[in-house]
Parts: C-alpha cells; sequence; structure tokens
C-alpha cells in the first residue's frame, strides 16, 4: 500500500477509518502501523483522537481496536439521508404553499443540527438556515423537537457538560435541567418553538420527524418574523407544521401515534 507519512493528518485519519472498515475483524495498532506504513507513534495518536470522537472504539482485552459508533452513525445517516430528502421535499413544498412561509429539515449531527433541505418562500428573506449549515440543537425549534422524542439517556450523553450549550443571541437553554424542562414543554404541547435564538426578529414552528421504527430521524420546521403572526395565525402555522411532520412520518413508513 502507498504509504501516507507525508499527507496531511486528515487523510491519515481516514486511511485508518478505511482500513478498519475493509476488515471484518478489529485489529492490533501494529498492524494498522504496518499496513498504512505508520510510525507506531503516530498510529497511536491518531487512534487516540479518534476514539475521542467516538470513530473508532478500542477492545482492550484483545488489544485490538475497530470502528466506533460514530461511524456507524455516519454511514447509516447517509444511507437515510438521501431518500429522506428525495421524499421530503414534496412535503415542504406543500407547507411552504400552507403557511407562505420558508421550511426546512435537519437531521441530528451530534448535539447539533445539520439542515439538508431549504425550501425558501417567494419574497420572503434569505435565513442562516441554508443547506450544510450546522446549528446548535437546543437553540432550534426542529432540534428541539427531535431532542423531546430521543429517550432521555441519550439527551444526557449529547449535553454532558456546560460547553455543550452554546448561545448565539442569548435565548435557549443554558443548562441540562434548564433543557430538560424546554423538552418536557415541548412533548406537552406537541411541537417545539423558539424566538430570537437564532436569528434575532424571526421564530421557527417545528416538529420530529419518525421513521418505521419510531425514531425520530429528522425535524422539519418553518421560520416567519415573530411580530407578524396573530394568535389565530400561529395557530393555523402549528397545525401545518404537524401536519407535515405526520405526513412525512407516514411516508417514511411510521405507523404509530405521533404525539399531539
Amino acid at each position: 500500500m502507498l504509504g501516507v507519512t507525508n499527507v496531511p493528518a486528515a487523510t491519515q485519519a481516514l486511511a485508518v477509518l478505511q482500513l478498519l472498515a475493509r476488515h471484518a475483524d478489529p485489529l492490533p495498532a501494529v498492524t494498522i502501523a504496518r499496513e498504512l506504513d505508520l510510525p507506531r507513534s503516530s498510529t497511536y495518536h491518531l487512534l487516540a483522537v479518534l476514539r475521542e470522537a467516538g470513530f473508532v472504539s478500542h477492545l482492550g482485552e484483545d488489544r485490538r481496536w475497530g470502528l466506533g459508533i460514530a461511524a456507524y452513525e455516519l454511514g447509516s445517516a447517509y444511507s437515510r439521508q438521501a431518500p429522506l430528502q428525495r421524499i421530503a421535499r414534496p412535503v415542504l413544498r406543500q407547507l411552504v404553499d400552507t403557511t407562505t412561509h420558508t421550511a426546512h429539515l435537519v437531521i441530528l449531527h451530534g448535539n447539533d443540527v445539520l439542515y439538508v433541505i431549504e425550501e425558501r418562500a417567494p419574497r420572503r428573506p434569505s435565513l442562516v438556515t441554508d443547506v450544510g449549515v450546522r446549528l446548535p440543537a437546543q437553540l432550534t425549534a426542529s432540534g428541539l423537537a427531535i431532542l423531546a422524542a430521543l429517550p432521555a439517556p441519550q439527551v444526557r450523553a449529547l449535553f454532558s457538560d456546560r460547553a455543550d450549550f452554546v448561545v448565539r443571541h442569548g435565548g435557549g437553554p443554558r443548562s441540562l435541567t434548564a433543557l430538560r424542562s424546554e423538552l418536557a414543554q415541548v412533548r406537552r404541547r406537541g411541537y417545539a418553538s423558539e424566538q430570537g435564538s437564532v436569528t434575532p426578529g424571526l421564530s421557527s414552528v417545528g416538529a420530529a420527524v419518525h421513521d418505521h421504527t419510531g425514531h425520530p430521524v429528522a425535524g422539519l420546521a418553518v421560520t416567519y418574523p415573530y411580530d407578524s403572526l396573530g394568535p389565530h395565525e400561529h395557530e393555523r402555522m402549528v397545525a401545518a407544521v404537524l401536519s407535515s411532520a405526520e405526513d412525512l412520518s407516514r411516508r417514511l413508513g411510521h405507523r404509530g401515534e405521533l404525539a399531539r
């Protein structure tokens, strides 16, 4: 195999992951170093960094290394994302037609949300939520909707440190206790909302999208100027978002009852 000792560390890390992916069983570090023509010290450093990020796991008793849960999540996210986008786009277009405001779809990426679709409404301003943008999940309506549908231990693992609570404009929960309280309100209401936490002057209403297993695979939301809607219009906005989330969940094979 071509040596990678003189290429950037990112390429070395990818080479480690590709090597582990080609083997059915975990490998000793010495084998990884030999196969990639890497110094042992560099190999152990790369493995430590990848382990901390969850991309590799260390089997201590066997002294071997294998792919970690983050590598699985990345692969499964790719396999979900293409059909999810294809199925979701007409639902979001209909949501934009119904509400006349911009709609978007996100997936959870660690404790962030990754925007995978934005359907911009005509004559509405551009938003920060363009495709490919990542934002702290606890600040967004779509992210809060996903988090509210996750098991409590998973939420606790995602937000295990105060540094995980990023603040953009002074809004949003800043501790796990505050986040738990916010998620409890989301579950009671059946939808999530935020006001000015992402962009001053704008609000969003969001709901979770579930797959055939009941897992929240995505969140969808509509964003609008928060001083532009009266109470009746807000209720219509919420109803449209919930209906779209239910429609998309059904298209993904979900057959259970969605929280309202």
